[in-house]
C-alpha cells in the first residue's frame, strides 16, 4: 500500500511540474504587433547564441508635460530570416509581430518578447 502511495505522489509531483512548466515557458501569455525604429539586432550569447534587438517607440510618457518620450521594446527573435531582415534594415521603422511568454528560456532569448513576424518595414 505505501508503495502505491508513493508512485501516486510522484505522479501527482511530476504532473504538477509539467504544469507549470508549460504555463511558465510554453504558454503564449499574450501577443501582438509594436511598432517603431529598430535600435539594433544582435546575436549574442556565451553558450546559446541567441538573436536579440531593441526597437524605440515615440509617444507621450511622464516626462514633462507636452514633451515628447520614448519608450524602448527589448524582444528575442527565434527564426533566423526575421533576424536577417532586421539586421540588413537597422534604423527604419518596423512593425513587429510578437508573443509574449511568463518567463525565458536561455535558448530561446534574454526576453519574453519573441518576435515571429516583421508585418511592415517602411
Amino acid at each position: 500500500m505505501k508503495k502505491k502511495t508513493l508512485w501516486i505522489s510522484i505522479g501527482v509531483i511530476v504532473l504538477l511540474l509539467g504544469i507549470f512548466f508549460w504555463y511558465r515557458f510554453l504558454f503564449v501569455f499574450g501577443e501582438g504587433v509594436k511598432s517603431g525604429y529598430l535600435n539594433y539586432a544582435i546575436k549574442k550569447g556565451y553558450v546559446f547564441k541567441t538573436y536579440e534587438g531593441k526597437l524605440i517607440q515615440e509617444g507621450f510618457g511622464r516626462g514633462k508635460a507636452g514633451t515628447v518620450t520614448s519608450y524602448e521594446f527589448e524582444f528575442s527573435v527565434k527564426d533566423p530570416e526575421v533576424f536577417k531582415k532586421l539586421q540588413m534594415n537597422s534604423g527604419k521603422i518596423f512593425d513587429l509581430h510578437y508573443k509574449e511568454y511568463k518567463g525565458t528560456l536561455p535558448w530561446r532569448g534574454n526576453t519574453k518578447y519573441i518576435v515571429d513576424e516583421v508585418v511592415n518595414m517602411k
